[in-house]
């Protein structure tokens, strides 16, 4: 697949990709865990179906220390034994939070996310699922493909 666009040849739309990214990059000072950011990312950009946003939440969640076999498993992740329960919560509010014209966020998705997670989390995770369902609609609208991103790779876009 080739991309159709290329939003850093738009001076606009350069202007808000690194506004964008470096909006993101607020969320490493968030006490919500690498790893975590990482799979609901990855399960964001699954749901999507955005190979862009797969390759860099998988490579970068393997560079956060995850394991082959907990990204494996993170589409099918709620028949699986290798998450937790703060895991499973935020897995579900991703897949609710990216599925809203379904029936939005369950009530009971909800209770669990705030038995885990303070408040500063719960609104870093809210924040989260947003930004990376825009990112894979920006990728997918101009065709931007999968397989070529390098750890690490954007970090001197959020100055």
């Amino acid at each position: 697949m080739e991309p159709r666009f290329n939003l850093f040849d738009s001076p606009t739309a350069a202007k808000i990709a690194k506004r964008f990214y470096a909006t993101s990059s607020v969320l490493d000072g968030s006490t919500l865990p690498k790893s975590l950011r990482e799979l609901v990312e990855l399960r964001v950009g699954q749901l999507n179906g955005c190979g862009f946003c797969v390759d860099i939440h998988t490579k970068e969640a393997a560079a956060a220390g995850e394991t082959t076999l907990r990204l494996n498993l993170v589409a099918a992740w709620r028949h699986t034994t290798v998450f937790s329960g703060a895991e499973r919560a935020a897995l579900a509010l991703a897949e609710e939070g990216t599925r809203l014209g379904d029936r939005g966020v369950s009530d009971e998705t909800w209770a669990e996310v705030r038995e885990h997670f303070d408040d500063d989390q719960v609104g870093a995770l809210v924040c989260l699922v947003s930004l990376i369902n825009a990112a894979t609609r920006m990728n997918l609208i101009v065709h931007n493909p999968g397989g070529s991103y390098e750890p690490g790779m954007f970090a001197g876009m959020a100055s």
